[in-house]
């Protein structure tokens, strides 16, 4: 929104202070409007770490089907998302068609809803999406128009190849590259708000540019701070625990993204994959699962539906823990909660495994609460100082009332 406002004398500094004033209330209320579209860090389901490219729309409606079944939607897995390759080509007139794998987009989009659900989708600011399909370049209020009268929820906007946009237009100029990688996610932005329809902004550029100082100026609900993630604790643990310095960055309605869960795909064992929702939930991260739904083993299924966990990540104060100690492979983390307790996460990056000794008071803490031990499901007494035995690449959990 602009405002042009005319200060005449007689008036001076009180005219220019109350003119600053009105801009300010008007820029809160702009970003008030924009932060409660996503107030807790979004949750849900992401077709690409498991389906990738051959997502259909039989899989959305499946996952669909399997988050109310499973329970997931009624913890708050809420967000179905559809990413690359739903796309087909434009029309006469420029406007984006979906291709044979979903031949209705505004139907699934009910189907979704009828469900108690939201619908995500995914493009990029640039001509082609990282899998070769229609980007929006060139068609952003087309776009968001389009996404809008199907009932889209979410979008995911992927840079892809709008760098080499930025390549060839900026010749090298850095700062002129990131200015109009800056300008492209904005134009979407503003796209969306013509709309009138609430959708979660998540930007997809891997962090470039320190994302997270300037994400929210262009309209962004989440930043990927990283590359991608892979379903393996060393490319897992490498972007989680990095995240390490982005907890000032992280406010309810604008949230630091290290990427999908992999949680339930195989590649990881139940310990890692432990550690994995751990760390997401004190980094108040997305929680968008990324698994098959619909094959999930019992193991799979506690760890993505374990509650305590997703208060954690979703508390209402929406801050980012942070790492208060580390020696070698042991780190310990805490984050701080709504209800004036704390999360205290206990990490063993070792290869086998290794006891880790809490001190209540180098964790702000004093001797004598009572505390959650998580993953145990057992409720403890906090002493002064507590020994932990901590699995190879595992964690321990505690919630301290």
């Amino acid at each position: 929104m602009e405002v042009k406002l005319k200060v005449r004398a007689p008036g001076g500094i009180l005219a220019v202070f109350a003119a600053a004033m009105l801009l300010c209330a008007l820029s809160n209320a702009q970003t008030g409007a924009q932060k409660t579209v996503a107030a807790m860090p979004p949750m849900g389901w992401n077709s690409w770490n498991h389906f990738a490219g051959k997502v259909t729309d039989k899989d959305v409606r499946a996952a669909a089907d399997a988050l109310v079944a499973s329970g997931m939607r009624d913890a708050g897995y809420v967000y179905v998302n559809i990413d690359d390759t739903w796309e087909g080509t434009r029309d006469t007139s420029g406007v984006i068609r979906t291709n044979e794998k979903f031949p209705d987009m505004k139907s699934l989009a009910d189907y979704v809803h009828s469900k108690g659900l939201k619908l995500g989708i995914y493009s990029s600011p640039g001509p082609k999406t990282c899998a070769g399909f229609a980007g929006s370049y060139g068609h952003e209020e087309q776009d968001a128009a389009t996404y809008a009268a199907w009932g889209i929820d979410y979008l995911k906007y992927d840079l892809c190849s709008y760098r080499e946009v930025m390549d060839r237009e900026s010749r090298g100029d850095k700062a002129k590259a990131n200015a109009m990688m800056r300008e492209a996610y904005e134009k979407m932005f503003h796209a969306i708000e013509k709309t009138h329809r609430a959708m979660v902004y998540s930007l997809c550029q891997y962090g470039w540019d320190a994302v997270w100082e300037w994400g929210p100026s262009v309209g962004a609900n989440s930043w990927r701070t990283t590359g991608d993630i892979s379903d393996s604790y060393d490319r897992m643990s490498v972007i989680g625990f990095a995240q390490a310095g982005l907890e000032k960055y992280a406010t309810p309605g604008n949230w630091n993204d290290p990427d999908m869960l992999e949680v339930g795909n195989g590649g990881m064992t139940g310990d890692e994959y432990r550690t994995h929702m751990t760390l997401w939930a004190m980094l108040a991260a997305p929680l968008l699962a990324g698994n098959d739904l619909s094959r999930m083993s019992p193991e799979t299924r506690s760890i993505l539906l374990n509650r305590d966990v997703i208060a954690v990540d979703q508390d209402a104060e929406g801050a980012q823990g942070t790492r208060v100690w580390a020696e070698g492979p042991k780190e310990i983390w805490t984050k701080s909660l709504a209800d004036g307790g704390t999360a205290v996460a206990l990490f063993n990056r070792g290869e086998s495994e290794l006891r880790i000794n809490l001190r209540a008071k180098d964790v702000g803490l004093r001797s004598g609460f009572r505390a959650r031990n998580v993953w145990a499901a057992n409720e403890i007494r906090l002493d002064a100082e507590q020994t932990f035995q901590v699995p190879r690449h595992g964690v321990v959990l505690l919630v301290v009332h």
